[in-house]
């Protein structure tokens, strides 16, 4: 199944459902930092939960960041996810493999640690982006960003976010967001419905190996809820916007004195980009191409 991105209401309006696939963006995401297996699960549902709440944003170009800091071996996780169905993303220690939890599952929680920070930066494309910062609850990423989304945005949530990871790679991922609105928020029957249905989910990666499609997984929740699902169909990939000429930009920066001792000590400069891990060589040429940009507008 294509990874993509689906929308939905229920409740005459009251709430709202998202749901995502990212099975083959997180595969990637796998293969380009070669992440362990706890790795993945956590910079995959990190990138769900980007992909699930830019989808909430207007304003052509918004995006979304999410950073994680626990206190566990994993250090720190990045996600920068737009509206466009864009995200990318990486984990601190992508190597770090621990045994599996109490339930027998990737520990996700122990990996990126239970006690640290949530920061997440809205940028709607104009004036200051909104941020926020929230506690870590479990360490979990679902947890963790639902806690955020009712304690900064004061939204009823529920959030499920999942990846089934194999030898072969990723077979599984994804996620569902379901959001409560004023409208609807104090209707206490139908959040406590709300809740009792989504606390019985066995977990969001299950029903995507069943072979349920989003629209069947919406109908399982909301159903007999007034449930619209919204025709547009949006493709999501990993993409970043990286570029060997970004990147002697950055160079530049570092002006003639450096640029000259890279030259000489190491007959060139190599970029890795955090994000995608592309790979960038620039010649001893290319920096002596910004020198001359340099002094020529030192000149100017």
């Amino acid at each position: 199944m294509a990874d993509q991105l689906i929308r939905a209401t229920a409740a005459e309006g009251g709430i709202r459902a998202v749901g995502v696939i990212t099975t083959r963006l997180t595969e990637e995401a796998r293969r380009r930092h070669k992440l362990s297996y706890v790795a993945t699960a956590a910079l995959g549902r990190t990138m769900s939960a980007g992909l699930l709440l830019a989808s909430s944003m207007k304003r052509e170009g918004s995006r979304v960041n999410i950073r994680i800091n626990g206190d566990g071996p994993l250090g720190g996780i990045l996600v920068d996810a737009g509206l466009d169905g864009t995200v990318r993303g990486y984990v601190d220690n992508p190597s770090v493999e621990l045994p599996p939890n109490a339930r027998g599952k990737l520990d996700v929680g122990g990996a990126v640690g239970r006690d640290g920070y949530l920061y997440v930066v809205r940028d709607v494309g104009y004036g200051y982006p909104y941020s926020s910062t929230v506690e870590l609850v479990s360490g979990e990423i679902g947890d963790d960003i639902a806690n955020y989304l009712v304690t900064s945005e004061q939204t009823p949530s529920a959030l499920v976010v999942g990846v089934f990871v194999e030898a072969n790679g990723v077979t599984a991922s994804g996620g569902i967001l379901i959001q409560v609105l004023p409208k609807a928020a104090r209707d206490e029957a139908l959040v406590q419905t709300l809740e009792s249905r989504v606390a019985k989910l066995a977990g969001f990666t299950p029903l995507l190996q069943s072979g349920k499609a989003l629209p069947e997984i919406f109908e399982q929740l909301l159903g007999d809820m007034s449930l619209v699902i919204l025709p547009e169909i949006q493709m999501v990939r990993f993409h970043c916007g990286c570029s060997f000429d970004r990147v002697l930009g950055a160079l530049k920066m570092l002006g003639e004195a450096e640029l000259q001792d890279m030259i000489e000590k190491d007959d060139g400069a190599e970029a890795t980009c955090h994000f995608c891990g592309e790979v960038y060589q620039a010649s001893s040429d290319h920096l002596a191409q910004l020198i001359q940009d340099l002094q020529a507008e030192s000149v100017g």
